[in-house]
């Protein structure tokens, strides 16, 4: 029943806007929304908080496997305790990108991702959802800024939470996880095959879910191929 279920998938580089643009793209098919990075940064956090060695594979995947997360109304819950803000912190996303290689983590996180899939349709964002989560979905977008664009908006982020940006060190810690998200052997961040690449750089988001709303319309009003 699954196979019927439509999929967009969002993937790209950090601070691209995926996450915001996903939640945006949903909210106006009335879908539901998978932020896959969020249960990579709540093993990051539970890895953290457990003194769990982030090298050791076997370990981290067993914390990934057994995590107490509830996604409600807004929030993300780890252990009953509220941290939608907590593992938005960058050493948190750090750790997140270095565990990701992990190809045990990845394995354990794959059915829960997949489970998402219910009607009437989901929005996933990620660096894998088009190319090994869903390689099924229907739309597949590849959200991409240029780095600089990214980092700016990364510290506008978090000077309006009140904590304190320096767009050198943003710049030079986006650089690295992009280095390490794109070459790693494991589930690498790339374009799937039949992925529409959209540039936000000069984009507003407003501007970026209309763009995949409309191909999302265009999708939907293109007759079935007949094979011939």
């Amino acid at each position: 029943m699954s196979a019927i279920i439509p999929v967009i998938t969002i993937d790209g580089p950090t601070a691209s806007g995926k996450g915001t643009v996903a939640q945006r793209v949903a909210s106006a098919l009335g879908w539901g929304v998978l932020d896959s990075g969020a249960l990579y940064r709540l093993t990051a956090l539970a890895v953290q908080q457990q003194a769990i060695d982030p090298d050791n594979e076997s370990a981290v995947a067993n914390v990934a496997a057994t995590l107490d997360v509830q996604f409600r109304l807004g929030q993300i819950l780890l252990g009953g305790q509220e941290v939608s803000e907590l593992i938005r912190q960058e050493h948190v996303g750090n750790l997140a990108s270095r565990l990701a290689p992990n190809p045990k983590l990845r394995a354990a996180l794959l059915s829960r991702q997949r489970a998402f899939r219910l009607a009437p349709g989901l929005v996933a964002d990620g660096r894998d959802m088009g190319t090994i989560v869903f390689p099924d979905a229907q739309v597949k977008i590849f959200l991409i800024a240029d780095v600089q664009a990214r980092a700016q908006r990364r510290a506008k982020q978090l000077i309006e939470k009140g904590i304190s940006a320096n767009l050198e060190d943003l710049l030079a810690d986006m650089r690295v996880r992009d280095a390490r998200d794109t070459q790693r052997s494991v589930a690498p961040l790339i374009a799937a095959k039949d992925a529409h690449v959209v540039d936000s750089s000069t984009l507003t988001i407003d501007q970026t879910v209309q763009s995949i709303l409309d191909l999302w319309s265009r999708i939907l009003s293109t007759p079935p191929s007949l094979g011939v």
